[in-house]
């Protein structure tokens, strides 16, 4: 049986992807930790405990206590909260990934490690239409400099100690469960709660700014059916691309107004529409598709229905589209 240990249970990937885990192998075989309080559903469905990945010593003991054999890594500064702590973010981002894969290295009950990349990894130089597996990865972000960086550690640490390592580059996440925590692509979480709060939207991007997005539950399809695949048919080592869909806000903005007609939105552009520039607008995540099956189950109106009633349901209000 597995016993599986998620670092950043409370984030935006962490708190959904808890919840799946202990559907699959069991509530209390699914240990999740974190620096701050989770939702109620994960403290109260399994066991919870504050954990900091930087602190070594506790982690070790943590793994071996518990028997752990799967380790899901997700803490991390992302990539605007990044811009603003540079070297701290390196100093979380990077010491963090080390810690773990350096534990699973020495210990031997420790069979698989998840740690998540991102688009953030490409740059100005990278082809941005149908971006392919391998190319040019040139970040001008912090954020994209640790996940290259992960990246590569990830590779070196499977070829030279056989640490199984797997990785997913993730597009643009969107969810109703947790508020947005700093990304660039945020706008598309963040527009969603403004249309049921307010039914208007100050946009941080510009109108046609398309980045590549996948609503959660594909993502999290996507990163259990990657760790469950036979370790012979994983051939990145790296990190795989995944593509979902592409849009911009202006696409999300008329979905939103073929449900809310008053809504309403305009567009002031901060710092961070120069890092959704530097990433591509759409992905190729062929490579996935061959090796472990990938499949995308949600587009944009799809998205759009169940996000403005996942929303409204939050503020306790009735909506059914």
């Amino acid at each position: 049986m597995e016993r599986i240990l998620i670092i950043g249970a409370a984030g935006q990937i962490g708190s959904e992807l808890t919840v799946e885990l202990r559907k699959i192998y069991g509530n209390e075989n699914v240990f999740a930790t974190d620096l701050k309080e989770p939702s109620e559903d994960i403290k109260n469905s399994g066991p919870w405990e504050i954990l900091d990945v930087l602190d070594v010593k506790r982690l070790v003991h943590f793994v071996i206590r518990h028997k752990i054999t799967q380790i899901y890594h997700l803490a991390a500064v992302l990539s605007g909260n990044a811009e603003k702590i540079p070297m701290q973010a390196w100093h979380i981002n990077m010491e963090g990934l080390l810690n773990v894969l350096d534990l699973a290295k020495e210990i031997e009950d420790v069979k698989r490690i998840f740690w998540p990349s991102s688009i953030a990894v490409f740059g100005p130089s990278t082809p941005k239409d149908n971006t392919p597996q391998t190319t040019i990865a040139e970040p001008t972000t912090v954020y994209g400099i640790t996940k290259l960086a992960g990246e590569r550690w990830c590779e070196y640490y499977w070829k030279r100690y056989g640490v199984d390592a797997r990785s997913i580059r993730y597009p643009g996440l969107i969810s109703y469960k947790t508020e947005p925590g700093g990304g660039t692509t945020d706008y598309a979480v963040e527009i969603f709660y403004e249309a049921i709060r307010q039914k208007h939207y100050t946009c941080f991007l510009k109108e046609d700014t398309y980045l590549p997005m996948m609503y959660m539950s594909d993502a999290i399809k996507a990163t259990i059916q990657l760790m469950q695949t036979e370790q012979d048919k994983i051939t990145v080592r790296s990190a795989y691309n995944l593509g979902g869909m592409s849009f911009a806000p202006k696409d999300v903005a008329e979905k939103i107004k073929q449900y809310i007609p008053e809504f309403t939105i305009d567009y002031k552009p901060d710092f961070r529409q120069a890092i959704a520039d530097t990433w591509p607008r759409s992905i190729d995540d062929s490579v996935a598709r061959r090796d472990w099956n990938l499949e995308i189950d949600v587009d944009l109106d799809k998205m759009t229905k169940i996000m403005l009633n996942g929303v409204a349901e939050k503020f306790g209000k009735k909506l059914r589209f």
